[in-house]
């Protein structure tokens, strides 16, 4: 995090200091809620944000913003680092969505495959779980090589440039598919990012028959991941675990053992969970 030189505790460098939220004014409650939740999302992206910078990232004053900041302050959900001068999301929200992923199960019981996968094989294994038609990282095991793949949990990613992505494409039906690319679109990151709808429903229909999906450096240069799916009691996707790292290891030669192990890692969590196994997967995954 870099620092900044002034270190001043005057409001317009964020200062906390006890002041209401208003009630009623500008829209009542309800708005004052939703901008307190929109203050907290782009805290959730960052490392930290200046007063100034947080209130012109989500259209507010500084002195609305500040007043929203120091309720959130107290309910423990947003601090201030007075070491850098920023505004830094709180333990409060950690614990709120500590709750979520305790309800999800997936994550508590899906890591200790995830770690066993992360030490046989040497890369870095994440899950990640759809969400508002994007991808959302929820947990990761970080190899310990010195060049490896990162993924901070919050993360977002497109579901078309991303081997979780893909793989949870494949199992929806084309209508599904065509809405979501419609509302997100299909933006390049590389040379080798799929942006035509047609060469995408292909590569879904590959996906389909050997049971996972590649991102050969379609979102990020140098970088390749290899992912399946996980499905809940009645069979439905509920989430991906994916293999990534730099493609000088992840190669194409070894695409075909990394996916079955994959696969095998997607289904253990599938049981686990009480979920069911997708019938084409069983054979191979098992």
């Amino acid at each position: 995090m870099p620092k900044i030189a002034a270190k001043t505790r005057d409001a317009s460098k964020g200062t906390p200091r006890k002041t209401a939220v208003p009630g009623s004014k500008g829209g009542g409650q309800v708005q004052s809620l939703d901008r307190a939740l929109s203050i907290l999302e782009r805290l959730a992206e960052a490392d930290g944000m200046t007063l100034t910078d947080l209130a012109q990232s989500v259209g507010l004053a500084p002195s609305t913003t500040h007043r929203l900041l120091t309720t959130l302050q107290q309910r423990r959900f947003a601090d201030f680092d007075e070491e850098y001068s920023v505004w830094v999301i709180g333990v409060g929200a950690f614990n709120v969505g500590n709750a979520f992923l305790r309800n999800r199960r997936i994550v508590t019981l899906g890591r200790p495959v995830m770690r066993r996968l992360m030490e046989d094989v040497g890369e870095t294994v994440n899950l990640a779980v759809e969400d508002q038609n994007e991808l959302v990282y929820v947990t990761q095991f970080e190899s310990h090589a010195p060049m490896r793949a990162f993924f901070r949990p919050g993360r977002r990613a497109p579901m078309h440039a991303s081997a979780v992505g893909k793989a949870m494409l494949a199992e929806m039906d084309e209508a599904t598919v065509a809405a979501l690319l419609h509302r997100k679109g299909m933006p390049r990151f590389t040379d080798k990012t799929l942006v035509d709808p047609a060469a995408l429903r292909a590569e879904l229909v590959r996906v389909r028959e050997r049971g996972w999906a590649v991102d050969d450096e379609e979102h990020t240069v140098g970088m390749r991941c290899v992912a399946a799916t996980i499905h809940n009691e009645h069979g439905e996707v509920i989430a991906g675990v994916s293999l990534s790292g730099p493609s000088v290891r992840v190669t194409e030669a070894r695409l075909g053992e990394l996916g079955a192990r994959v696969v095998r890692a997607a289904n253990q969590i599938t049981e686990q969970i009480g979920g069911t196994i997708p019938r084409h997967r069983r054979q191979d995954g098992n």
